[in-house]
């Protein structure tokens, strides 16, 4: 069986919501030209989001990991494109814990590229009338942590096979409302976004310029 992993955040800084865990949840299921997909929901904590993953992986081995986080403000689908090897929170994670200028991973390359097809998910969810855009920063926080320990653990202790990779989506509209002019995106419309993202991710083997290597 092929295994498709799909990971979204719990709620963080007080909110009753994350719309990441919410569209993965809502895939858990779901087959993909042949595949199926496994949601598994992730801590808003650093360390304890990578050894959420770790044990995701280990469970299911899959061939596909495409690792889903919150980016209130974007408007957009934003791919990301490389993830790097710092922790530096703005804000507390859900345990208390606020890093500054720490590695992810100490000795580790300072960045990695995804190895999703990224600009082929663009592609596609643009041809969809849905807006996206290739990003080039995850951010520092835990998205980024994740990101980051996700390449990693590719680079240093694969799956054979195995590709990954991180994308961000915004805020839902019932989250958006409590913040006057802050766009948004409803929740079927990420799910059928994801949808085109894990199956372009499934067709599309390697994109031309992203090829998923160390940055040093």
């Amino acid at each position: 069986m092929v295994n498709i992993l799909l990971t979204g955040f719990e709620p963080f800084d007080k909110d009753a919501i994350n719309p990441s865990w919410e569209a993965v949840r809502a895939l858990d299921g779901w087959r993909c030209e042949g595949a199926t997909v496994h949601a598994r929901r992730i801590s808003c904590v650093f360390g304890a989001a990578l050894r959420d993953l770790d044990a995701a992986i280990d469970e299911l081995r899959p061939e596909l990991v495409i690792a889903v986080g919150q980016a209130g403000g974007r408007s957009e689908i934003t791919p990301e494109r490389v993830a790097i090897n710092i922790d530096d929170g703005r804000i507390c994670d859900n345990a208390g814990c606020q890093p500054i200028d720490e590695p992810v991973v100490a000795g580790a390359p300072v960045g990695y590229l995804s190895s999703l097809p990224i600009k082929a998910i663009v592609r596609d969810l643009r041809a969809a009338g849905v807006p996206a855009s290739v990003s080039n920063s995850a951010g520092t926080f835990v998205c980024n942590h994740l990101f980051f320990g996700l390449m990693h653990r590719i680079a240093m202790r694969p799956v054979p096979g195995m590709r990954g990779g991180f994308i961000h989506i915004p805020y839902l509209p019932e989250q958006a409302a409590r913040l006057p002019g802050m766009p948004s995106m409803s929740l079927d419309a990420v799910i059928a976004a994801l949808r085109i993202a894990v199956a372009t991710s499934v067709n599309v083997r390697e994109d031309a310029r992203e090829t998923g290597g160390q940055l040093h």
